[in-house]
């Protein structure tokens, strides 16, 4: 059999939901996707960037806008009434929405800790389960459809910051990708999920203000990531060239969750 490139990463034609994929990765996603003729929904809590993000993106390919609270059970209800209204089938999940919180340790609320978890690890559970019957829809062994999860390095080592909720429910993200790698194998899909280090983006303002000369530099290939290293791992997870991979938690991170750079 023959190994066609073009065939192999090509993912046109394809029905995407990009959950948080108004801004920072969530919208690298977004972007690579419609670049590749996959139609691409987009879901935020902020309608107004949620569509001019819709807007943007559809220069350049199909972008939906689905303004969604998907943290609450009425919310996400909503949002898959409103994607089977929609759609027949759907071939790529990106559970990209989360949220983070630090303080100190003495003082972390629990308010804090709650909201962390809900947001990253039991709202990417709920939507997974409630949209199973769409991305069972026509999947095959050959041609699985695909939930990809966001994780985090802060789930594959312990951070420097006073981040307790969100390394414990990355963690949590990349069991439950295995766990759910297992169980709806038998469906038709595969589960995989990314572990990003450092990308532009709202939840790394701050860091990288203060801090990114520094994260730079014990970064081992010396950078942070950008659009083209996110989408193209999210292109190539959701291809033909990964119908066989399941289970697997990919850190996109420069080499940073295995130690600092060496010069």
């Amino acid at each position: 059999m023959g190994v066609s490139i073009n065939e192999l990463f090509n993912v046109a034609g394809k029905v995407a939901v990009v959950t948080g994929g108004s801004r920072g990765i969530g919208r690298m996603i977004a972007e690579a996707y419609v670049e590749n003729g996959v139609k691409t929904y987009i879901t935020a809590r902020k309608e107004e960037a949620c569509q001019q993000t819709a807007n943007e993106l559809n220069q350049k390919g199909e972008c939906v806008a689905l303004p969604a609270d998907l943290s609450t059970p009425d919310g996400r209800a909503r949002f898959v009434s409103e994607m089977k209204g929609r759609e027949k089938k759907l071939d790529i999940l990106v559970n990209n929405a989360g949220a983070a919180w630090g303080a100190p340790f003495a003082e972390y609320p629990e308010e804090g800790y709650d909201k962390v978890m809900d947001i990253n690890v039991k709202a990417v559970f709920m939507l997974t389960r409630d949209l199973l019957p769409l991305l069972e829809e026509g999947a095959i062994p050959e041609n699985p459809s695909r939930v990809i999860n966001i994780g985090s390095i802060d789930g594959l080592r312990v951070s420097s910051t006073d981040n307790f909720a969100y390394g414990a429910s990355k963690a949590a993200v990349h069991f439950l990708t295995k766990n759910l790698a297992v169980r709806l194998a038998g469906k038709g899909l595969t589960v995989n999920a990314i572990a990003p280090g450092p990308f532009e983006s709202k939840m790394m303002d701050h860091m990288l203000s203060q801090f990114r000369d520094k994260i730079e530099a014990e970064n081992p290939l010396g950078r942070i990531g950008n659009p083209t290293d996110m989408g193209g791992l999210a292109v190539y997870l959701a291809s033909p060239a990964t119908s066989y991979m399941t289970g697997q938690v990919i850190a996109l991170d420069g080499g940073r969750h295995l130690g600092a750079r060496h010069d």
